[in-house]
């Protein structure tokens, strides 16, 4: 086989898993239920947002708790708005000089 059918051969090989990962991966979130309400703020480990993207059109918030249990919020919730905005809040320095 000569070296540009082998090269061809390999291209072909990257377009169709690249294809299926795409098909695969299309229209699907990481969320398929998301929670009404935060249980306790102090077992909250960590919080990661996942901002919309191609592959899913919305905002999802997904909380890991002390246990190692993950769950997602509904980021439409007062609750959890008023989470982020306590700590996405930049947080205000005095200045020693008067």
């Amino acid at each position: 086989m000569s070296h540009i059918m082998k090269v061809f051969l390999l291209l072909a090989v990257i377009i169709c898993i690249s294809t299926a990962q795409m098909d695969r991966q299309s229209g699907r979130c990481l969320c398929e239920r998301v929670r009404n309400r935060i249980r306790s703020m102090s077992d909250i480990k960590e919080l990661k947002i996942y901002q919309a993207t191609i592959f899913c059109n919305r905002v999802e918030i997904v909380v890991t708790n002390k246990n190692g249990f993950r769950y997602c919020l509904n980021p439409e919730l007062d609750a959890v708005q008023k989470l982020l905005a306590s700590i996405v809040k930049p947080r205000t320095h005095h200045s020693l000089i008067n």
